[in-house]
This record gives structure tokens, sequence and C-alpha cells, in this order.
């Protein structure tokens, strides 16, 4: 993994894409492989739209792209296609956006945190893992078990900033 493509402002700034989605398919095919689990192409290809650009992606827009492309019109097709996805931790379920993003970190399990321009909607995935620790411990103080967790923080990336975004 090169830093551009793991650094926590890697899709707010200019780096090698086309590197950063070949990284990104290799390592879901090496990670499928070792789990014996196939990448069959429309998996194959719902994962490459997610990893067109750094942004999340609904359901029904990734639909309307397979569609486009043959790939069958109904939603299932979407949707058993991103939950196989996001089950084998290859992307990610946003659930302020109602959206899938394809996950930046697809070589080992953990648990990411967003940064969401809610100008351009390009997103970052970033470590989240003492967030995690933490609430963990605070939930447990509480009598709390936190089964799911998902940081999801928007605001302006430094390009719509700089650009004079309100």
């Amino acid at each position: 993994m090169t830093q551009e493509r793991t650094g926590a402002g890697a899709a707010f700034a200019p780096h090698d894409h086309q590197r950063c989605q070949a990284d990104a398919l290799q390592v879901a095919e090496q990670r499928l492989a070792a789990k014996k689990a196939r990448l069959t192409p429309v998996r194959r290809r719902t994962l490459e739209l997610l990893l067109e650009s750094h942004r999340a992606m609904g359901a029904y827009e990734v639909l309307e792209r397979l569609a486009a492309e043959g790939y069958g019109s109904q939603p299932p097709v979407a949707y058993r296609a991103l939950e196989f996805l996001v089950q084998h931790g290859l992307a990610h379920r946003l659930q302020r956006l109602n959206a899938f993003a394809a996950c930046l970190h697809p070589e080992c399990e953990h648990a990411p945190a967003f940064l969401i321009c809610r100008v351009c909607s390009k997103l970052a995935e970033v470590p989240a893992g003492y967030l995690q620790d933490e609430l963990g411990e605070l939930s447990q103080d509480n009598g709390f078990t936190i089964e799911r967790l998902t940081v999801e923080a928007v605001g302006l990336c430094a390009g719509c900033a700089k650009a004079g975004a309100a």
C-alpha cells in the first residue's frame, strides 16, 4: 500500500488514482481467494464502480450503472453485490448518506471513520480503532454493548474550503 492511497487525505489530494484502484482490486482478489470466495463479474464491476472516485454511491446509482452495462436491472443485482463486498470488508455502508464506498484499507480488519465533504461529496477513510476502544469502555461503564459503530464526520475538504464554499 502506498502512503498516497492510504493517507487520510488521499481522497482530497491529487494522487495516482489508477494505481489506487489497481491496488485495491489486487488486495480484494487476494483477500477473497484466501477466504475461498469469488469475485464474480457483477461483484467485480460493482467494486470497480465504487473505486472510480473517492465518494459514496447509492445502491440505485450502482444499479443504473450495472444495468447500462448489461448486468441486470433488478435491485437485487446491486444489493447482493454490495452486501457481499461489505461482508468481505471490501466496502463500507455509510448510514448518513445511505450509500456505499470502497474500503481504502481492505488488507486488514479495522474500525474506520469517514470524513465527508458536504460540497463535493468526496470522502476519506481514517482509522478509528481508538475511538471504538474508548466508546467500548464508556459503553461498558454504562451497561451497554456496542454491536456496530460507524463514525461519519461532515465538513469541508481543503479544496472546497479554498474555493470559498459555504
